[in-house]
């Protein structure tokens, strides 16, 4: 794929620019993203806000959804619709999300081609920089096709 899927997040989505995540990795339905450790971004714990850690969570699973199925884009828009998170330690220091597609590109790709709205998870680690996992998301996906 063609698409530059980090900088077309960066892009299209402001406020996660605006948090300074930026992208390790971004290729074949997988993802890697980072959150900086800055005061502004922190809670009453001096760890990444909740808010900053879904942002970082949502940007990396769609950046993994968007690198399996970007081409799509013409045809259907993705739209996230839930999230399940699991806060398992306290977050300190710079953080990064590896995000991971539960589904094949085919599956999704055979639902739209039948007119319906596919709807998928995207699994989501998020890491300190030691590599402990400190928190986990699964966020669900659709592509709603586009109207004619």
């Amino acid at each position: 794929m063609s698409l530059d899927v980090g900088a077309f997040l960066l892009q299209t989505v402001p406020f996660a620019r605006t948090l300074g995540i930026t992208f390790d990795s971004v290729a074949d339905g997988r993802a890697v993203c980072r959150l900086p450790d800055r005061p502004d971004l922190h809670n009453h714990v001096a760890g990444p806000h909740a808010g900053a850690l879904f942002t970082l969570a949502e940007s990396a699973s769609g950046a993994a959804m968007l690198s399996a199925l970007g081409d799509q884009l013409s045809r259907a828009v993705p739209l996230a619709t839930t999230a399940t998170i699991g806060y398992r330690k306290l977050a300190m220091g710079e953080t990064y999300a590896e995000a991971r597609l539960l589904v094949t590109r085919q599956e999704v790709i055979d639902k739209l081609d039948a007119g319906e709205r596919p709807e998928f998870d995207v699994a989501v680690d998020i890491k300190n920089a030691e590599g402990t996992v400190v928190s986990t998301f699964t966020i669900t996906w659709t592509l709603r096709p586009n109207r004619p």
